[in-house]
């Protein structure tokens, strides 16, 4: 295989993998593009596309920095909040504008948690095995392979190894002119193989909550090299648009975007 590889120019080699990627991925797509639901899905979707022109908003990640910001300020903000975000509502005192989940392992584990919360929610095609189709409920045809920059909701989304990833996207439909990330440390305490399913032995060091992945909750370490990748992927879409993404993480490990502080955006 590694002969093979050598003699066989790298642009060849990345067309292959590219067509057998969508061999693969075809059968999933015509059923996630012509499904009923996914219909009533893209049907709903357009009426989001750029409505937000010249707006800001706030991408949350659950990260532990979240505990030293002071997040009452949001609350005249858009904000996208994603996964376990609803552990932070009963302090906050407010939900996020919207939610996003894409994470198969999340989406079981806390199905009744995202179908009774009532914001628009947007979750990935494959969740339609736990949630029920809703008037605030979306599904998007996300992907693990095919790496892009999806323009349209509606079309298939890369997920980039992070939901952050399909947020960005999502706020670049929308219309936002800046986008603004908190929360995204982008480091982990627990280590291991990227995408390997661990099961928590106690309470979580790595989110703003210590039951956000608790004991028992099983979850996939993270791929911060292709999370990576994506990241810049999104830097480069919204910069050729004029617009942007900055990073107010407090003490974030993530380089790929410019920083800003965050007290100083109110």
């Amino acid at each position: 295989m590694k002969i093979i590889k050598e003699i066989i120019p790298e642009p060849v080699v990345s067309a292959i993998k590219l067509s057998r990627d969508y061999i693969e991925r075809f059968p999933k797509s015509l059923e996630a593009f012509y499904h009923p639901w996914r219909r009533d899905t893209t049907r709903r979707l357009k009426q989001y596309k750029n409505r937000y022109q010249g707006e800001r908003c706030f991408v949350i990640g659950n990260g532990p920095s979240l505990r030293k910001m002071d997040l009452t300020k949001l609350r005249n903000e858009y904000t996208f909040g994603m996964n376990r975000i609803y552990l932070m509502f009963p302090k906050l005192g407010f939900p996020t504008t919207f939610f996003v989940s894409i994470n198969d392992l999340v989406i079981e584990q806390t199905a009744a948690d995202i179908q009774k919360m009532n914001i628009p929610k947007f979750v990935s095609w494959r969740a339609r095995k736990w949630l029920n189709p809703a008037d605030d409920l979306y599904f998007l045809y996300t992907t693990y392979t095919g790496p892009k920059f999806e323009h349209k909701a509606t079309g298939r989304l890369w997920e980039g190894a992070t939901v952050t990833f399909v947020a960005l996207q999502l706020a670049y439909y929308f219309g936002f002119e800046r986008v603004i990330l908190i929360g995204v440390d982008h480091s982990f305490s627990t280590k291991g193989n990227p995408n390997t399913t661990v099961i928590s032995q106690g309470d979580d060091p790595d989110h703003f909550h210590p039951a956000y992945f608790g004991k028992g909750f099983r979850w996939q370490l993270p791929d911060l090299h292709t999370s990576e990748l994506a990241y810049a992927m999104a830097r480069r879409e919204f910069a050729a648009e004029g617009r942007e993404v900055v990073d107010a993480t407090i003490g974030g490990k993530l380089t790929i975007f410019p920083k800003t502080k965050y007290d100083q955006l109110f």
